[in-house]
């Protein structure tokens, strides 16, 4: 009988790649997925430690697991990811079920661990940071869809105050540009035709780990001329690292989206410095100011963090005002929270939960009007929609994105559109945070096959 592995994964898209990653060696091992997790022969869970409340909903699953344990004893339960590299000693002592504990440079040891634990008993921990693993050899199990998750990089080598990313994953390493062409070239050949370049500081590529140094704008051309890949994207940047020719090809590959996003963290320079973020505000707002001269119509997203150690009034309303300057079509916001084993954890925290709870609540505020400032500018537009599948909202059919990234859900004929396909959508209306609309016109692999027609003329 064929035996089964229960795999779930928490935090960023590289946690999901590294997922993929893993599936694809426990396939090789003889194991197949399944969604009952009460049955399987293994249970992983691909963890993140960022955030301590991604660490909080982790620690609650792993209790249910453990439940789990206790039914079967036999059943494996393994940690993977950012917690289990930087929480291994902690687990061990306060969770001993756990038989396997591995760092995200340490997947590959999963094959000799399986012969390990069928002979011996006890806890199988390998958490060695890798100096060059990238797994250049090893593409992904990916489930249906349109778009393949790329890792390029990984590491990080900025060593900002607040982010444990360095020691969570290591130094930055890169891919070789033929490995990662040819797992392009894999996922448009199984039906992909969106690829997301992936790493902690993706502009970073290039400068450690390739015997010839190649610049990620270079990898973006490379990219984008595989054949079948409609739509090119790549997460997430640092201001440090974002050159002019970046901007640029923005300006020429016409499959790379209109959407940037770029972290910027606060809005004034005495706590970018405090982060060790190495770019000030000026030089944040010039690069900004370059790139919509370049792409007039992009769309720009951030990360920002308030209640930072020290962080005043004054020094939250600067970060305010930037979101107000650039106005971001979206953010992803956080109250500052200490990461063990980081340099921020050692700062005086003068600033009060409650503040910190205010402040946060300010700035979704903020981004939700910019948001929809941003969102009703589509409004009477025809966009470009990439789709994804059928629609959840009551009223629509089929969920997409468009080239600035945005959510579009729109009515079409559910019997001839299908994910993959290139939909023109005009846009009527701005609701939440998605925009919706009707069908103009649908390309697959470059040739329409449906115009408006002979569409149904809608009746909700």
């Amino acid at each position: 009988m064929q035996k089964t592995y229960y795999l779930e994964t928490y935090g960023c898209q590289m946690n999901v790649a590294d997922s993929e990653l893993v599936e694809s060696i426990l396939k090789r091992e003889g194991y197949c997925a399944t969604q009952n997790m009460h049955a399987a022969d293994a249970i992983f869970v691909n963890t993140c430690a960022i955030r301590e409340h991604a660490e909080e909903k982790v620690h609650s699953r792993l209790g249910t697991f453990h439940k789990v344990k206790k039914e079967r004893p036999e059943v494996i339960v393994g940690v993977l990811g950012c917690m289990a590299q930087n929480l291994k000693d902690e687990l061990l002592e306060n969770k001993p079920y756990i038989d396997i504990i591995l760092g995200p440079d340490s997947y590959r040891s999963l094959s000799d661990i399986f012969s390990r634990k069928t002979k011996y008993n006890g806890n199988v921990v390998d958490t060695k940071l890798s100096r060059f693993e990238v797994y250049d050899d090893l593409f992904p199990s990916r489930k249906e869809g349109v778009n393949a998750w790329i890792s390029i990089m990984r590491g990080c080598d900025k060593f900002c105050t607040f982010c444990i990313v360095p020691f969570t994953r290591g130094r930055e390493r890169s891919r070789s540009v033929e490995s990662i062409r040819q797992e392009a070239s894999e996922a448009v050949a199984n039906g992909f035709v969106e690829v997301t370049l992936l790493g902690q500081n993706v502009n970073a590529y290039g400068k450690r780990g390739l015997i010839k140094p190649v610049p990620f704008h270079e990898l973006l051309y490379r990219v984008a001329a595989v054949p079948g890949v409609e739509r090119l994207r790549f997460i997430t940047s640092h201001p440090k690292d974002f050159t002019r020719e970046c901007i640029a090809a923005y300006r020429d590959i016409d499959t790379l989206v209109n959407h940037l996003h770029l972290p910027v963290q606060s809005g004034n320079n005495r706590i970018l410095k405090e982060m060790r973020r190495m770019h000030t505000i000026e030089e944040y707002i010039g690069l900004i100011d370059e790139l919509k001269t370049t792409v007039p119509d992009i769309a720009l997203s951030t990360d920002i963090i308030v209640g930072y150690p020290s962080e005043s009034d004054s020094e939250f309303e600067d970060t305010l005002a930037l979101m107000e300057k650039i106005k971001f079509s979206s953010s992803y916001m956080f109250s500052y929270s200490p990461r063990p084993g980081t340099p921020a954890q050692n700062f005086p925290d003068s600033v009060p939960q409650s503040v910190k709870s205010e402040r946060l609540q300010k700035t979704i505020d903020m981004q939700s009007r910019l948001t929809r400032e941003q969102g009703q500018k589509f409004l009477g537009r025809e966009v470009d929609v990439l789709i994804e599948g059928r629609s959840l909202r009551p009223g629509n059919d089929f969920r997409g994105r468009n080239a600035q990234f945005w959510s579009v859900n729109f009515t079409g004929d559910r019997e001839r559109i299908f994910p993959g396909d290139m939909a023109k959508v005009v846009v009527e209306k701005f609701s939440g945070h998605a925009l919706k609309g009707r069908v103009l016109s649908v390309n697959r692999g470059g040739k329409q096959i449906i115009v408006e027609s002979e569409m149904p003329v809608p009746t909700r």
